[in-house]
C-alpha cells in the first residue's frame, strides 16, 4: 500500500509537471524587449499564456510553448497606442468626422504598424457616443477607445463644431462617466471663435469626469493666448494635440526667430502633455527641429489618421515614430512616447508595458538602414538612415499580423 501511495503522487508530479511544459501558448525568444516601464532594454524572452504575459527572461525552455518565434535581431515592445486618430467611420453625409467619410475602419491602419490600442480623438460627443461605440469599438478587433467631443454632436464639421449652444459640460461628463471603459478623455477642437467658453466647458467636463481634455487650438480670430492655455485654462495632465504644427490663428511655439517660447518649456513642466498629432496640416520641421533642440520633446507620438493624412506626409504610426528616431530622439525615447506614457495620460496604466501578468499586447520591429525620405505637411523632405518596421503585432495573446510568417511553420515541398 505504501509503495502504491508513492507511486501514485508520483504519477500526480508526473502529471503536474508535463502539464506546465504545456503552459506557454507562444514563446518569443531572443528579441531585444523595450519596455519603459520596467526598465528593460535587454535581450530576454517572453513567454504567453491565456492573453497574458506569465514570464519574461533568459532561456525560457522552448519545449514549454506551444509555438515559439525566433525574435532574434528584433526589438520587441508593449504593443502601439495611437492616442489621436479618428476612426467614427460611417456614410452620413457631410458629416466630416463624426460618423461620415473621412475617418477610417481601424482594423485596415492598426495591426500591420503595430498599434493594438487606437484612440478616437472627438469624432463623437455625448449625442451620438451610442452610435460610435455600437458601430466601431464593439466591432472591432483593434481596442478602440474615445475622447467624447464637448460639442454634443461630435466633430461634424463647420458650424455645427462652432455652435457653442451644444457645448454642454454636464451632458459631457454623464456620459463620460458611464462609459468609463470605453471613454478615455474629453476633446475640443476647431472651435475659431474669440471666447474662452469652449475650453472652459471642455476642462469642465474633464474635471466632473475626472479624465484629461485633449485641446485642437487653433483658427481663432483674433488670436488667444497660448500661454493663457497652457499656464490658466488647462490642468496638469491635460494634453495640448498637434504641437509641432504652425496654423493660422494660433501663436506657433516656435517664433519666427527660431526660439522656443519660454512658456512652452514651463508647460511641459507644469505637467502640460505635448501630443504630436501629425495629421495632415499640423506637423512642420521648422516647429519640431528647432523645439526638439531647445528641450522640447513630446510626451506622446500620435498620427491624427484620417483620409486627409494617410496618404501625406503623414502616412502611418511607423513613419511618425520613424521620423522622431531620425530627428535625434532614441528608440528608447521613441518607443516609450508611443506605449507606456501615453498609456498613462490616458490613464489605462494596464497598457504600455510588458509586465508579468499583464496583458499581452506587442509589437515586434526591425530596423531597415538605408536612405530614407520624411515628408512634413508642408511637403519639405528630410533624408534618414533608418526606418522602423512592424515583422509582427500580438494583441490579448494571439497573432494578428506577421509580416514575414515568423510564427508560422515553414512548408516543406
Amino acid at each position: 500500500m505504501k509503495y502504491l501511495r508513492i507511486a501514485f503522487i508520483a504519477l500526480l508530479f508526473y502529471s503536474s509537471t508535463n502539464s506546465s511544459a504545456q503552459e506557454i501558448d507562444l514563446l518569443l525568444a531572443g528579441g531585444n524587449v523595450i519596455d519603459p516601464k520596467n526598465e528593460i532594454n535587454e535581450v530576454l524572452d517572453v513567454a504567453i499564456k491565456d492573453g497574458k504575459i506569465v514570464q519574461i527572461g533568459k532561456n525560457i525552455k522552448a519545449d514549454n510553448a506551444k509555438v515559439t518565434i525566433d525574435a532574434k535581431g528584433l526589438y520587441v515592445s508593449p504593443g502601439i497606442i495611437d492616442i489621436h486618430a479618428h476612426v467614427f467611420h460611417g456614410t452620413v453625409p457631410n458629416a466630416y468626422l463624426s460618423n461620415s467619410f473621412s475617418s477610417l475602419p481601424p482594423d485596415g491602419f492598426t495591426f500591420r504598424v503595430g498599434v493594438t490600442t487606437i484612440v478616437d480623438a472627438g469624432g463623437a460627443g455625448w449625442r451620438n457616443f451610442r452610435t460610435f461605440k455600437d458601430q466601431t469599438i464593439d466591432q472591432s478587433k483593434t481596442r478602440v477607445l474615445g475622447f467624447l467631443n464637448i460639442v454634443g454632436s461630435g466633430m461634424s464639421g463647420g458650424a455645427y463644431e462652432q455652435n457653442m449652444d451644444d457645448m454642454n459640460s454636464k451632458l459631457t461628463a454623464m456620459v463620460a462617466k458611464q462609459f468609463k471603459n470605453d471613454i478615455v478623455g474629453i476633446k475640443l477642437a476647431h472651435y475659431s471663435g474669440p471666447e474662452w467658453f469652449p475650453t472652459e466647458q471642455a476642462v469642465e467636463a474633464g474635471r466632473l469626469a475626472d479624465v484629461p481634455v485633449m485641446v485642437d487650438f487653433g483658427g481663432h480670430e483674433p488670436e488667444l493666448s497660448l500661454e493663457s492655455l497652457f499656464m490658466e485654462k488647462l490642468r496638469p495632465g491635460d494634453i495640448f494635440t498637434h504641437c509641432y504644427g504652425h496654423v493660422n490663428g494660433r501663436i506657433p511655439i516656435v517664433n519666427d526667430d527660431g526660439k522656443l517660447e519660454g512658456f512652452a518649456l514651463k508647460a511641459q513642466q507644469r505637467g502640460i502633455v505635448f501630443d504630436v498629432g501629425h495629421g495632415g496640416g499640423s506637423f512642420r520641421y521648422d516647429q519640431a527641429v528647432p523645439a526638439i533642440a531647445q528641450g522640447l520633446k513630446p510626451n506622446s507620438i500620435s498620427t491624427d489618421l484620417h483620409t486627409g493624412s494617410m496618404n501625406g506626409g503623414m502616412k502611418d504610426m511607423l513613419n511618425v515614430m520613424s521620423k522622431f528616431l531620425n530627428l535625434g530622439l532614441t528608440l528608447e525615447e521613441v518607443i516609450e512616447a508611443s506605449t507606456w506614457s501615453p498609456a498613462q495620460i490616458i490613464q489605462r496604466e494596464e497598457l504600455g508595458s510588458l509586465s508579468e501578468g499583464g496583458i499581452a499586447d506587442l509589437a515586434v520591429f526591425s530596423i531597415e538602414e538605408g536612405a530614407y525620405g520624411f515628408v512634413d505637411v508642408t511637403k519639405k523632405r528630410m533624408s534618414g538612415d533608418q526606418k522602423l518596421v512592424c515583422e509582427l503585432t500580438i494583441k490579448d495573446g494571439k497573432v494578428v499580423w506577421d509580416l514575414n510568417g515568423i510564427s508560422s511553420e515553414p512548408f516543406v515541398k
